[in-house]
């Protein structure tokens, strides 16, 4: 892990961004003054109904079974498991024994699985018998000494007795390990303290508009961020959790209608999704007031069509490594929230190099990677993390994220911004979403290669039609596609950010 500069250290623990809360702490105050607000699991496989305390009375029970095991401060547990009420008992115990908590994604599959637990060697490891495509492999846990499978031995881990109180813990100390699959094949492993992570709760929780109304979590609880949106937050603020384990559009209409639940943002396909579902109506907007965007790119066309509809959009920009860089609140300029991804946030810090790539740091940086070689490459002795995007700042500070490093397409020695292509082609008739990477060229070293996803009923625009589109707007030739592929759903991290490094190599 790196060493954060002692004078950060010094203002984030003046300044109380840093705290002596552990995450159990935090937890703890949140359950004893909302103990009896609902909590919900809308799902055809698993639904479950009931309280705050109810689960916390079952998570209780599972880290008093743990804790007989031998499980305590400091140990790791990882668990796979879709957004279930067993991944909110899960994650409360862990947090009560002041355990190191290993989400991963549920539709991980069996490379990332073995690769995760062979990175962080866990001592506790719950999973689900089946979901979906996901099916436990007990061979992949076969050197974990305490494992525990919903739908078959999960509640033979709980103890007698429920556990009481909250372990003792290191608030510096690592509390997460985060698994990232973004632009390289094997996932990147980032750790958070408890300090970061509570600073990174307060963060988000503080940017949320008022009367949001109840929301639907649909976002990977095995992410994160999913899990501190679905478990942590809600209870801060006394507000009711109500998961979906498979995000179904359709349904999201439903429960609109019949529980009152609101959409609201998160990555684009959330919003977009549902007012391109056949079943959405002008009056579902009502419960889209607002969408705060972001985890993946935001295009200007999507947020053009968001405000247009009546819908306030903001939005914000960080990573695993660092959440909460840069923000917009709801109350903030119209073009603002809609054109750029805001300004640093309570705590956090940017700048730029002469290339353009973005520094920041701030309380809710990480600590490092699980790979040593890794932290030494993307963190400074002076704590800045080099992102690998690349942004701009106007006039009034605020930033706007123009293009990733390693997201540069070289056509016969130029540069090509794939973030700019993609842009143009969002404009497109019937176009829902779209990426644009370097396809192999035996002449040029690479072109841009247009892969999109088209909206229900609307036919694959041709290469013909994309570069009439592209020339009308002005665009450069040496930048349009030379190939255009249709798909009907992208390979995406668990933010929703599409995985182009999956979609390079199957154009190769």
């Amino acid at each position: 892990m790196r060493t954060v500069p002692a004078h950060l250290a010094q203002r984030y623990a003046e300044e109380g961004w840093w705290t002596s809360d552990t995450l159990g702490a935090l937890l703890q105050r949140g359950l004893d003054a909302a103990g009896d607000t609902p909590f919900r699991v809308h799902s055809d496989v698993r639904p479950w109904s009931g309280t705050f305390r109810e689960v916390e009375e079952k998570a209780r029970l599972l880290a008093a079974g743990l804790a007989a095991r031998g499980v305590g401060p400091g140990d790791v547990l990882a668990f796979q498991l879709p957004n279930w009420a067993e991944a909110g008992i899960t994650f409360w115990a862990a947090a009560f024994l002041g355990a190191v908590v290993v989400p991963v994604v549920h539709f991980y599959g069996r490379k990332e699985v073995g690769y995760i637990l062979g990175s962080v060697k866990p001592k506790v490891f719950i999973t689900a018998e089946k979901f979906g495509r996901m099916e436990y492999q007990p061979d992949l846990a076969a050197g974990v000494p305490i494992v525990g499978v919903v739908g078959r031995d999960f509640e033979d881990l709980y103890g007698d007795r429920p556990f009481t109180g909250v372990a003792p813990a290191d608030p510096a100390a690592p509390a997460l390990i985060a698994f990232t699959s973004g632009t390289t094949s094997d996932p990147k492993g980032v750790i958070h303290s408890h300090q970061t992570l509570g600073f990174e709760t307060r963060q988000l929780g503080a940017i949320f508009p008022p009367g949001r109304g109840p929301q639907l979590t649909a976002a990977p609880v095995g992410h994160f961020i999913g899990m501190l949106n679905a478990f942590l937050i809600p209870v801060l603020d006394g507000a009711p959790v109500n998961l979906t384990d498979q995000w179904d559009p359709g349904r999201a209409l439903a429960l609109m209608d019949s529980d009152g639940l609101t959409i609201g943002g998160g990555a684009v396909i959330y919003v977009t999704s549902v007012l391109d579902h056949p079943d959405f109506t002008p009056g579902k907007l009502a419960h889209m007031k607002y969408a705060g965007l972001g985890g993946a790119p935001v295009p200007a066309a999507v947020t053009d069509r968001l405000d247009g509809l009546g819908i306030t959009v903001f939005r914000s920009y960080g990573s695993t490594e660092h959440p909460s860089v840069t923000g917009c609140l709801y109350t903030d300029a119209r073009d603002k929230r809609l054109y750029t991804d805001g300004i640093p946030l309570p705590g956090a810090e940017i700048r730029l190099t002469e290339e353009g790539e973005i520094l920041s740091r701030g309380p809710d940086l990480c600590l490092g990677y699980t790979d040593e070689a890794l932290t030494e490459k993307m963190f400074d002795a002076d704590g800045w993390y080099h992102t690998g995007d690349i942004g701009a700042l106007d006039g009034d500070g605020y930033l706007s994220i123009t293009d990733r490093k390693s997201d540069v397409i070289i056509r016969g020695g130029e540069n090509v911004s794939a973030a700019e292509v993609e842009e143009l082609l969002l404009r497109m008739d019937g176009v829902a979403e779209v990426a644009v990477v370097a396809a192999p060229d035996e002449r040029l070293g690479e072109h841009a290669a247009a892969i999109v996803r088209m909206r229900p009923g609307c036919e694959t625009p041709t290469l013909t039609g994309i570069r009439a589109h592209l020339e009308a707007a002005g665009l450069a030739r040496q930048k349009w596609p030379e190939d255009v592929r249709r798909v009907d759903d992208f390979p995406r991290t668990a933010s929703g950010k599409i995985q182009k490094f999956i979609l390079r190599k199957g154009l190769s």
